[in-house]
């Protein structure tokens, strides 16, 4: 008996955010297409500012769960943002949290706004979001895959790659691909002001015998199994970066490099004084809840003054429907 309770309430831990998070979706839609519509007419400077503030919104819902609700510690390293800027966002990929990690970081810098991602092409799909994800780029992962120690196969394809391409092989982390973070660069430098070149370690993800484990995933992490993530920024201005993809390939695998380097350190050092910590000094990071909670409040507030009419819980019903056959149509028409 003493068992299924607990089992129940670590199930819950995952499942509250989660029904809050989807169940919301219809609501931001709802009032993101309103919007749209209204400001058709206006300049678009008028509809971009509060795009940025209704997508704010709700990211600030997001990382309302994703930190304040699980507890998380947020330990900083290295150039820590001060200032908003216009960046390119570049990480190691291990999890599925990762993305939330960057806003982690931008709402840090008031930025949550602003922050758009390259994504994986089958993530399009996604209900509701899709065709809204679909437009978002500058948070770029170069590995185009997570990585995950218990795949080996894909590590060892990696591996092999980087010796047939003359480069070092890298342990903690694969062989980046050079292609999207060329255009993104090439098409935005002249508003760009720097480059973020981030690296995440999940503390908690090695094994009683030294071995690296699989990054938690969303669902673990809702669960509270992540106590802290240690996150190490280093700021690159835009002129120390080259233009030309040939040296760009070569400097960005000079980048995971230096992340392996760190990942090795964290990971894989005999003394524990230096392991599950990157050099230099940690900053501890906790976010205010009046950063979140203000959005929780209204998007589950919205939410449920709108089940609790016939017609509200008929129109969030349709905007599930029709937004998602909408979202998906829209995409297969600009794929």
């Amino acid at each position: 008996m003493l068992l299924s309770l607990v089992l129940h309430m670590y199930s819950m831990c995952c499942v509250l955010p989660a029904a809050v998070l989807l169940g919301t979706a219809p609501t931001y839609v709802l009032a993101w297409g309103a919007w749209r519509l209204l400001s058709a007419f206006l300049p678009s400077r008028f509809y971009q500012a509060v795009d940025d503030r209704l997508y704010c919104i709700y990211q600030s819902m997001v990382l309302f769960f994703f930190e304040n609700y699980t507890g998380v510690q947020i330990l900083l390293y290295g150039d820590l943002p001060k200032n908003k800027e216009n960046i390119i966002y570049l990480a190691n990929h291990q999890s599925t949290v990762d993305w939330i990690v960057a806003d982690i970081l931008a709402i840090r810098q008031n930025a949550l706004g602003h922050v758009r991602y390259v994504l994986k092409d089958g993530l399009k799909w996604l209900p509701l979001y899709g065709c809204y994800f679909f437009q978002m780029y500058l948070v770029i992962f170069p590995e185009g895959t997570r990585y995950n120690p218990e795949l080996t196969k894909v590590i060892s394809a990696s591996q092999t790659f980087a010796a047939q391409e003359g480069l070092p092989v890298l342990k903690h982390v694969l062989t980046p691909r050079i292609k999207a973070t060329h255009v993104a660069f090439d098409s935005m430098k002249n508003y760009l002001d720097a480059i973020y070149d981030v690296t995440v370690a999940f503390e908690g993800t090695v094994d009683d015998k030294g071995q690296r484990k699989e990054a938690p995933s969303m669902a673990e992490f809702l669960c509270k199994e992540c106590p802290k993530i240690h996150i190490h920024i280093d700021r690159i201005d835009k002129k120390d970066v080259p233009e030309e993809q040939v040296y760009m390939k070569r400097w960005l695998h000079e980048r995971f490099e230096i992340k392996d380097k760190l990942l090795i350190e964290f990971y894989d050092s005999l003394d524990p004084e230096r392991r599950n910590k990157f050099p230099g000094e940690s900053v501890n990071s906790k976010l205010s809840l009046k950063k979140t909670l203000p959005s929780f409040l209204i998007l589950s507030g919205l939410t449920a003054g709108m089940l609790m009419t016939e017609a509200g819980r008929k129109l969030y019903v349709k905007t599930w429907i029709y937004g998602t056959l909408i979202g998906c149509l829209w995409v297969s028409i600009k794929a």
